[in-house]
C-alpha cells in the first residue's frame, strides 16, 4: 500500500470558497463546468492592464482565463507573487468567465493576510486555479480540463490540468494536447 502526504494548496490546486470565506463551499462542492471548457492563456502583467474592448477582444464571453507569468520554478515558493487586481476580476465577472487561474501559487501577494483576490473571485463566483504549469505553452485559445478531487470539508484540491489545442468553436473538437 502506498500513502500519500501533502497540504491541499501543493501543486497544480483549485482553492475553494472555504479557503477564504467560513461559510463557503467546500472543495468537494466545486462546480466542475467550470474547470472544463474554452480556455484563453494570457501573459501577465500585461494582460492586467486590458479593459473595456481591448478585453472584449481578447477574453471571450464565458472562456475561463489563465495568466502566464512565465515562472518555470515550481520546486520552490517564491519569495514574491504578483496580486491580481480585484477591479480585473470583476471586470472578468463581467464577461462571464467562469474561472481564473495562474502559473503563480497565488492570485494574492504571498504576504497577503487579506486575500483581496480570492474574496473578488468568491464574490464574483469565479473558480481559482492556482500554481499551474504553463512553461511551455503559448497565449491563446484552448480546451480546459482540470478536475479537481472531490475531497469533502477541504478547503483547496489537487487538480491534474490539461490543455487542449485546437479549433475551439462549438462544432469543433478538440486536437492535440498540452
Amino acid at each position: 500500500m502506498g500513502s500519500l502526504t501533502t497540504s491541499l494548496h501543493n501543486g497544480t490546486h483549485a482553492d475553494a470558497p472555504l479557503h477564504v470565506v467560513e461559510s463557503g463551499a467546500s472543495a468537494g462542492a466545486l462546480p466542475l463546468g467550470a474547470f472544463m471548457g474554452p480556455a484563453v492563456v494570457l501573459d501577465a502583467p500585461e494582460a492586467l492592464e486590458l479593459s473595456g474592448s481591448a478585453l472584449e477582444s481578447v477574453v471571450p464571453e464565458g472562456d475561463r482565463v489563465l495568466l502566464r507569468w512565465g515562472r518555470e520554478d515550481h520546486r520552490s515558493f517564491p519569495d514574491r507573487v504578483e496580486p491580481v487586481p480585484p477591479a480585473w476580476i470583476r471586470r472578468l465577472a463581467g464577461r462571464g468567465v467562469p474561472l481564473l487561474g495562474t502559473d503563480a501559487p497565488s492570485v494574492d501577494a504571498v504576504d497577503s493576510r487579506e486575500l483581496p483576490a480570492h474574496h473578488a473571485c468568491v464574490e464574483a463566483g469565479i473558480q481559482i486555479l492556482e500554481n499551474l504549469v504553463l512553461d511551455h505553452v503559448d497565449p491563446g485559445r484552448y480546451e480546459l480540463r482540470a478536475l479537481p478531487l472531490r475531497i469533502r470539508a477541504a478547503d483547496a484540491a489537487p487538480v491534474r490540468a490539461v490543455l487542449i489545442e485546437g479549433d475551439h468553436g462549438p462544432e469543433d473538437g478538440p486536437g492535440g494536447g498540452r
